[in-house]
């Protein structure tokens, strides 16, 4: 007799990478067995009709008990952020181990690995931010980690931890080497100081300022000049929170060329423009991010780069600060814009925001949104078990009721960020319930996560690599 499933959820509307299905779904194991009828008596049996049974998703960009440029610690611990995620339907996360000055890589990554083996409710990865190359041991270190399944990195362009060019060459080189994909902060750092020491100099110091003081040509010469990097050395990168039509343009213009570049963008970007910034006191605070929301002809632009795939997926960059001493008014209740943290939360609000947009608004749909929010980052980042609903893979499943509408109130998240910035959004579509590896996160709304659960996720490989064509050596 065959073993009995643990859990059948039945009559939904499957949404898979081939197609969309009306059927059930059988869980033993902590992985799907079979989808189709006839599955046979489980342990656990959930109907699921009238609803949509998606992947769970996987948010490539979140930073969590991270500490900032600006020398603040994030809102989040990896307890708070991951049932922030878990509720808001994401089963997976990839957030950063970011090295600090004279910090070896095995250090920072041992470190973060504690913090999130400590915290954890879903599972997790991470990218290795570099910001210093002169340490003891660097490539070394870095083979190393590659090696063991951490096939991500990251550096910036800008803020008071940006790699030279010629340092930015060097990492690119060794991730082809190792096998790593890189992700890029790309704005210009020179453009970036001159602009907000002008705005400074004529006494322009409130929130509403900050877009200025990050010119979008200071992320449109960054992001071009990445994709010539990334087509020079024929290395894979991933250029992180795209926010103007130029750079879209330039990132499809470079993958004509045959460049290996990917690139995201976020709900921020799409939903928002830098009129968000512009609110009495300093309340505009919360809604600062860099690079800065643009314009309804970027939200447009962006949009059309999803649907032609010149954008592969959206994360959340959930970078969360509390709107107190803590955190942006952490220099007081005249903070200038260059004194308030960056960042606000993401995790919890990325999947509704982008299912009522794709698939209760008829966007693009129910297979494009778990494409760009699930199986797109969990194939390009090496999730290889994550992403799809597929015999085989995790049971990281979310159903969704399509027909809820919630209104976002003021502070109704579950992070510890203290405040909602979608405050009076009303989203269509639900995860109502929401399965990680077999068990319920969470049942009909309510958290059933343990802390300390969620799994490391290995990475032995990535579906991105160098094509293997010419290109010309770098050398130190």
């Amino acid at each position: 007799m065959d073993e009995e499933n643990d859990l059948v959820i039945r009559g939904g509307k499957i949404v898979t990478p081939s197609g969309i299905i009306q059927s059930d779904m059988a869980i033993k194991n902590t992985i799907i067995s079979a989808t189709g009828h006839n599955l046979g008596d489980a342990k656990v049996d959930v109907s699921a009709h009238g609803k949509f049974i998606m992947p769970g998703g996987v948010d490539s960009h979140a930073h969590i008990e991270q500490m900032s440029g600006m020398g603040q610690m994030n809102a989040d611990t990896f307890e708070t952020a991951t049932r922030s995620a878990a509720m808001g339907g994401t089963t997976s996360i990839i957030s950063f181990a970011a090295q600090t000055a004279g910090q070896t890589l095995s250090d920072t990554v041992a470190n973060y690995a504690a913090r999130a083996r400590r915290g954890a409710m879903i599972d997790f990865a991470f990218h290795l931010t570099i910001t210093d190359m002169t340490v003891l041991n660097f490539e070394d270190d870095l083979a190393a980690l590659i090696a063991t399944g951490h096939r991500s990195l990251k550096f910036f362009t800008t803020y008071n931890i940006q790699l030279s060019d010629q340092k930015i060459l060097k990492v690119l080189t060794l991730a082809r080497k190792y096998g790593a994909l890189v992700g890029v902060h790309a704005e210009n750092d020179a453009i970036i100081s001159n602009a907000k020491e002008q705005l400074l100099s004529a006494g322009h110091k409130a929130p509403r300022y900050h877009a200025q003081s990050r010119p979008r040509v200071a992320a449109i010469e960054a992001v071009e000049r990445i994709c010539r990097f990334a087509q020079y050395l024929d290395q894979p990168v991933m250029l992180f929170h795209l926010s103007t039509s130029e750079g879209a343009s330039a990132v499809k213009a470079a993958q004509a060329r045959g460049a290996p570049v990917l690139a995201e963008t976020c709900p921020h970007y799409l939903f928002m423009t830098e009129e968000v910034l512009d609110q009495p006191g300093l309340e505009g605070a919360k809604f600062m991010c860099s690079p800065p929301q643009r314009t309804t002809t970027d939200q447009n632009a962006l949009w059309q780069a999803l649907k032609e795939g010149t954008l592969a997926l959206v994360s959340s960059v959930h970078a969360p600060y509390r709107y107190d001493e803590t955190g942006k008014l952490s220099a007081g209740p005249d903070a200038v814009f260059n004194e308030i943290a960056n960042g606000l939360p993401g995790l919890e609000t990325r999947l509704p925001l982008m299912f009522d947009a794709m698939v209760s608004r008829c966007e693009q749909g129910a297979q494009a949104f778990a494409q760009i929010t699930a199986t797109a980052p969990a194939k390009l980042y090496g999730l290889q078990k994550k992403g799809a609903l597929v015999a085989g893979m995790d049971a990281d499943i979310v159903i969704w009721d399509p027909d809820r509408k919630v209104t976002y109130g003021a502070n109704d998240l579950s992070d510890n960020v203290g405040y909602n910035p979608w405050e009076g959004r009303t989203v269509k579509g639900w995860p109502e319930n929401v399965v990680l590896r077999g068990k319920f996160l969470v049942k009909d709304g309510q958290f059933l996560g343990s802390v300390g659960a969620g799994n490391w996720i290995d990475r032995p490989e990535l579906a991105t690599k160098p094509s293997g064509g010419s290109r010309q050596e770098f050398r130190t």
